[in-house]
């Protein structure tokens, strides 16, 4: 193994802690600085893009932004699904600073961070950099979002020192700052997994529109002039004139195998090919499906019956009989084979009932009614299945071809009508008009009017388990509020998550969040 690659897999290791370093990374380091003039920054920006995936494709990140909400729970079933009920604490909002979900986001998120940073101390070009410097902007954005600071270290042949910690306010400018910088370093159009200029204008969406709520979660305030940002960086987006929302039935086009050549709305994805590179986009499949479908999966996560009752009758997002190429299955019943799986199921080759696995006797029928810890005759069944990404049977095994979604148009629309509600330049009816031009084409009535908490519903609907919810949630001063399998929290601690222990015990800047 060469210096190179020895020092790639300890950088890995020791990015997770706060990039806390040995004797044995100094002087790897040392080795590899003196033949850095082979190291290609192509290979190290793929390298930071993959530094994505872990975090991202229905993992760690998502996890806490969904599991955590009223659209996602991972029931104990039996004695499958506890983990020494680590799953119960993110959706109960019960976690403390041991939860392993907790440390390894903050540890995958760091990493990604890091290995930006170093595609920008090799000789990138002025487009690599910018690349480089849009991952890191991202992961920080995340960190920022999950913990409410970020561990920045500046300066990356100085690890005697541990990194610095940015507050809400300076890493909100630091990242604002990076972002309007690499504008024009970043190109205009091209492939959604490759940082675009529109993709860095989603993220400084998000990151105004979310601004106050960073800055006081408890009682979020909302700038006119930052709405205004929003809403000119949405309409910048618009005009560029590179997406269009999905016509009738083809809502999930932008999960497809194929999303990359047929999506009409993807902003920023993240790479997933067969025999090239990519991440376990599998666990959106195997989280949902019983053993006995085809393929089986780990029979777990499920949605609440609230949140599903959020949709109407005919909404394209409920789920259809999805026809793509990587389709192999005959569906002869035309049953739903994507969107939220429920009741009878089916299998799709010959159209047979499914049954349990145990008892066998007993229908494979998804219920509306689950419990957080499930027993009993519904063990296996309790639980609507949300299944967002259509299934690559085209892949006998291993890496599947669907890119995983981070910025989507019609999240651009959404964000700009609520920048609108929420003091921006324009008025309610604009809004209505930006939700409506999505609802049409989804298969649903327009709104004659709408609220913020109608377009908070609005959200639900169209980015389901698309690793929003929690910010959501926050942004509208609902995640403290009880719902399905969750008490009300007791207090608003739970606003931002714990600083990892494994993370304080080696950075001596960071100071654990109030109430943990």
């Amino acid at each position: 193994m060469n210096t190179f690659k020895l020092y790639s897999i300890a950088c890995l290791l020791l990015a997770g802690l706060s990039f806390s370093c040995t004797d044995l990374d100094e002087r790897l380091r040392s080795e590899l600085e003196e033949g850095s003039t082979n190291v290609n920054p192509s290979d190290l920006l793929i390298g930071a893009y993959s530094a994505l995936n872990e975090p991202y494709q229905q993992e760690q990140r998502w996890v806490l932004e969904e599991i955590s909400t009223d659209a996602a729970m991972a029931p104990t079933r039996g004695g499958d699904w506890d983990d020494n009920g680590m799953h119960r604490a993110i959706h109960q909002h019960t976690w403390n600073a041991d939860n392993s979900y907790m440390n390894n986001t903050f540890r995958t998120l760091l990493t990604a961070q890091f290995q930006a940073s170093n595609v920008l101390r090799n000789n990138p070009t002025p487009q690599q950099a910018a690349e480089a410097r849009f991952i890191r902007a991202l992961s920080m954005y995340d960190v920022l979002n999950l913990w409410g600071m970020v561990p920045y270290r500046e300066d990356l042949d100085n690890f005697r020192e541990p990194p610095i910690t940015l507050q809400p306010t300076e890493a909100i400018d630091f990242i604002t700052s990076e972002l309007n910088a690499i504008l024009g370093d970043l190109p205009a159009s091209g492939e959604a997994y490759v940082a675009s200029q529109n993709a860095a204008k989603t993220l400084l969406m998000k990151l105004y529109l979310n601004k106050g709520s960073f800055l006081n979660r408890e009682s979020p305030t909302f700038d006119p002039a930052d709405m205004n940002q929003v809403i000119t960086l949405a309409d910048e987006i618009t005009a560029s004139g590179q997406y269009e929302i999905s016509p009738p039935g083809k809502y999930f086009d932008n999960f497809a195998p194929h999303n990359d050549a047929v999506s009409t709305e993807n902003i920023f994805t993240l790479y997933n090919e067969f025999g090239v590179r990519g991440g376990n986009i599998d666990r959106t499949w195997n989280t949902i499906a019983h053993y006995n479908m085809t393929p089986g999966g780990w029979n777990g996560w499920c949605t609440l019956s609230d949140y599903y009752d959020l949709f109407e009758e005919g909404d394209e997002r409920l789920g259809i009989a999805y026809e793509y190429p990587a389709d192999t299955m005959n569906n002869p019943g035309h049953r739903r084979n994507v969107g939220f799986l429920i009741g009878q199921q089916y299998n799709l080759e010959n159209d047979q009932p499914l049954m349990a696995r145990n008892p066998a006797s007993q229908p494979l029928s998804f219920t509306r009614e689950v419990t957080i810890r499930t027993s009993g005759a519904t063990l296996e069944t309790a639980g609507i299945r949300p299944m967002k990404y259509a299934f690559d049977y085209s892949v006998p095994s291993g890496q599947r071809n669907n890119d995983w979604v981070v910025f989507r148009y019609a999240d651009v629309l959404l964000m700009k009508a609520e920048a609108i509600l929420r003091g921006g330049t324009g008025t309610p009816v604009n809004a209505m008009a930006l939700v409506n031009s999505i609802r049409t084409n989804r298969g649903v009535a327009a709104l004659g009017a709408l609220t913020l908490d109608e377009l908070l519903d609005e959200r639900g609907r169209e980015l389901y388990w698309e690793g929003w919810r929690r910010q959501d949630l926050i942004r509208f001063g609902k995640f403290l509020e009880p719902w399905q399998e969750k008490a009300a929290d007791p207090g608003p601690h739970t606003l931002v998550y714990p600083i990892p222990s494994q993370q304080i015990a080696v950075n001596p800047n960071l100071e654990q969040n109030p109430g943990y």
